[in-house]
Order: structure tokens, then sequence, then C-alpha cells
């Protein structure tokens, strides 16, 4: 993006830009920072609480390129990092949509390389995660859940309801608020992998991992 420098700072001691289209997604909604370049130095974009806006930093130990407000400049977005977090969080609200249909309720998630998983409880309690024969009958029915949207190919889009609030939807099967960032349809999910649920505590873990394929 062509774009224009509108106010700079400092956070912490580091200085930061803040530019008019902001193409970065910051850390949060458990979804990583996307990484990219402000002119060709590495940027990492973080929530400024004072200005409201999303600022960009340097990496610790670089340094922000010297920038004017008004000053014209070129950012970029490192896209396979995008993808990668936009399939991990996409995958992420496809295990909610089918954990939920089980009859559990969503309490955390992470969307994380590495580290994805969604924590279920249980309103009721289900017979089937008292032993380990149990709990890989419930994994495999939530894996073929996921197979089957993934195999209608099934949208994924976002709409702004009451008070700007953005829902992102997994066509009917599924809508929650988010602002994070998603693939175009669940068909462009690879490699979704759901490894035996955990249960602790009163807690369903369910690790995942995907990636974007060539949909």
């Amino acid at each position: 993006m062509d774009t224009r420098v509108i106010m700079v700072g400092d956070r912490d001691g580091l200085p930061w830009a803040a530019v008019e289209h902001c193409l970065f997604h910051p850390q949060g909604g458990g979804q990583p920072a996307d990484r990219g370049w402000l002119a060709d130095a590495d940027v990492i974009p973080v929530r400024d609480p004072e200005s409201a806006l999303v600022v960009l930093v340097a990496p610790e130990g670089d340094a922000l390129p010297p920038v004017t407000v008004g000053q014209s400049v070129r950012t970029r977005i490192d896209m396979r990092s995008r993808m990668t977090h936009a399939a991990l969080h996409t995958a992420g609200h496809l295990v909610e949509a089918v954990g939920r249909r089980q009859g559990w309720e969503m309490v955390s998630n992470n969307h994380f390389p590495s580290q994805a998983r969604i924590e279920f409880r249980m309103p009721q309690s289900d017979a089937r995660l008292a032993d380990p024969e149990g709990r890989e009958e419930a994994t495999a029915a939530l894996r073929a859940a996921v197979a089957a949207a993934i195999a209608e190919d099934l949208p994924v889009f976002a709409r702004y309801e009451g008070e700007g609030r953005r829902v992102v939807h997994l066509d009917a099967l599924h809508a929650a608020p988010c602002g994070g960032t998603h693939l175009r349809s669940l068909g462009a999910l690879a490699e979704v992998v759901l490894p035996t649920l955990k249960v602790k505590k009163g807690r369903i873990r369910v690790s995942y991992s995907a990636t974007h394929g060539s949909h």
C-alpha cells in the first residue's frame, strides 16, 4: 500500500509511526501480529492505547526509519505469515462450531502456530469423555464434521451488526464476533489435523493445525 504517515510517537521509549491506510493486523483475539515492512525496514503492528491507533514499531534490536507526518511511504505485509494466521483463525472458528454442535461451550481460544487450540466446557456431562476410547470417538465426530464443512466449501464472510460489531460467519454453520483475519471459504483450508482431544479439570481441549491450500 502506498500511503502516508499520519502520526509519530514513542511507546515505552521506542519510536512508532501510524499510516493512513493500515494493512496490518496487531496481535489480539488469539491471533499473532502480522509482520511486514515500512519502506524497507521490518515492522510489527501494535495497538497504542493513547492514540487508539494501530502503530508500527521496529522488532527488538532494530530501528524504525526516520519518518515525518505527511511523508509518503510504502508498506507491505508478509503474506505467507498473514495466510498462515488466517488459516489457523478460520479453522479455529470451524472447530468451535463443531464443538458447539456436541453441546459444548467455548471458554478460550488460541490461534498461534504450533499452539492452536479451542477449549470448551461441558454444560452437561458427556459420558464419551470418561475414557480414552470415548475421547477418540468424540474426536472422530469432530473430524468428520470439520471434513464435511470443508468439502462443502462453505463461504466465510463478515457483517457489521449493531453498534459496528463485526461478526464473522461460516455461512449458516456458525457466527461469532471477531476482528481477526480469515480465508474466503472453508475449502481454502488444507492439512487440518485434530489430535485426540484432552480433558482436564472439567475443560475439553481440542488442539488443531491447519494451512492455507491452493483453492
